[in-house]
């Protein structure tokens, strides 16, 4: 048995459909003998919804108040996931930044993970439950919230993979892995199956958007392999492991 985490993006819980699609696939990876917590975004386009509606109000909002907001769209879509599992037949339970144990640093907006301490979600997990966490978010010193800037949700599951000690931490996209060009502009793009860090490290550092920076970065500094692959169909994706691993050594996820 595997411990899995899975992080799905804002494309891939984007409406009540999308959801339901998730759930369906985090239980089957239960259901084969895993156990899975669960890192998700804001659905669709609710963070940018969000910002605009600041603006609308504020046109210099305080950065303290702004992340607050911001927190709002991964709670959202973090207990509508929950409850769709639920309808599953499976049981989840679903935390915050703060509460899944996510401590940052003061700087809002663009927060960086101090330290993470999942004891929450260990006890869901032991439990047998799905645990469910929101992405993007952790608590500062002074217990507010703060957010983690771009890529932040991939930042939040590799950080909890790490802390977890899990065997591998799936980012769930819109594509099916990393690609030597965007597969949605370049027809003829091809699919890369096993890719090292360094590599997709410079990928990012060049405009790539599959992977964030600082989240091939936090990977890498523990030696997390991760699996970038499509919500939207089962097919394997690519693996993004330390140089010289052999990726067969990996559990066998699909």
């Amino acid at each position: 048995m595997a411990l899995i985490v899975q992080k799905y993006g804002g494309s891939s819980v984007a409406d009540a459909e999308s959801i339901k699609r998730v759930a369906r696939r985090v239980v089957e990876t239960k259901k084969k003998g895993n156990s899975v917590a669960v890192v998700v975004s804001a659905m669709g386009d609710t963070t940018d919804d969000l910002i605009d509606q600041a603006l609308s109000i504020d046109s210099n909002p305080p950065e303290r108040e702004m992340d607050m907001l911001m927190t709002a769209g991964e709670r959202i879509s973090m207990s509508l996931l929950a409850m769709a599992i639920h309808a599953e037949g499976a049981n989840a339970h679903s935390f915050t930044g703060q509460q899944a144990g996510f401590f940052t640093d003061a700087r809002y907006g663009a927060a960086h993970i101090k330290s993470v301490k999942p004891d929450r979600v260990k006890h869901a997990l032991d439990e047998g439950d799905v645990a469910i966490v929101a992405g993007f978010q952790g608590i500062n010193a002074n217990g507010d919230a703060t957010t983690l800037g771009r890529g932040g949700s991939d930042t939040s599951a590799v950080a909890l993979a790490v802390a977890l000690d899990a065997d591998m931490c799936e980012i769930y996209t819109d594509v099916d892995g990393v690609f030597t060009a965007d597969p949605r502009i370049v027809p003829t793009a091809k699919r890369i199956p096993c890719i090292d860090y360094e590599s997709i490290l410079e990928m990012a550092a060049c405009g790539s958007k599959v992977l964030a920076l600082r989240c091939v970065e936090y990977a890498q500094r523990f030696n997390m392999p991760l699996h970038v692959r499509s919500s939207f169909s089962h097919r394997t994706g690519t693996l993004v492991v330390p140089n010289g691993v052999d990726p067969r050594t990996l559990p066998n996820l699909d």
